[in-house]
């Protein structure tokens, strides 16, 4: 059996927007999310031809849901048939859940030492590891691992790790890997490749 994966993350949602980090917490997609969504749904329907082929595994937060709702219209697929997995869900930035760079800065100035734009996120005083993120993705991929067609609704940062672990790269690497609203990954053979639905004009 040869698995394919195809890993989404939800469209922009209204704390996006305001550059605030969600974390576990809830926030509804805004008019550019949904179009986000409808157009990763439209390439999504053009390369996995037969819906009810495939499986389709949604983070539970409310964002990945509503993201999984519109991409279930478009494919005709029943929304009810749809797993949710907490394993799945984005990684819990603990008290900084809903707060800006900024306001984080000056309320953990200390916590903040020696990290870089990839890897801060993890020094939340009551947030989750990165080994811990490892550990759930890993048994999220176990899991499935005999599915032959696997569809996934999850998050940025998340998105990321799966990706990361799904490849056997060093968090280093997976930590700098794309994050984008307007693309999703087809995972096969221990690699992934970007499918995106924006191109450069030349």
């Amino acid at each position: 059996m040869e698995q394919v994966i195809y890993l989404l993350r939800h469209g922009e949602t209204i704390l996006n927007s305001e550059g605030r980090y969600q974390g576990e917490l809830d926030s509804p997609l805004t008019s550019v999310g949904i179009e986000q969504v409808q157009n990763i749904a439209r390439l999504l329907k053009m390369v996995a031809h037969e819906p009810k082929d495939w499986e389709i595994i949604s983070s539970p937060l409310g964002r990945a849901m509503q993201s999984t709702e519109i991409i279930c219209g478009i494919l005709g697929y029943d929304l009810n048939h749809v797993v949710t997995d907490h394993r799945l869900s984005e990684v819990s930035v603990g008290s900084w859940a809903g707060l800006t760079s900024m306001e984080i800065e000056s309320s953990w100035p200390e916590l903040l030492k020696n990290t870089d734009h990839y890897n801060w996120y993890f020094n939340s005083p009551d947030g989750e590891s990165y080994e811990s993120v490892v550990e759930r993705v890993t048994s999220w991929l176990e899991s499935i691992k005999n599915k032959e067609k696997v569809i996934v609704v999850s998050h940025g940062l998340t998105g990321r790790i799966l990706r990361g672990v799904y490849s056997n790269l060093k968090k280093e690497q997976a930590l700098t890997l794309d994050v984008s609203q307007s693309s999703f990954y087809k995972l096969n053979n221990q690699r992934f490749e970007r499918i995106s639905y924006e191109f450069d004009e030349f």
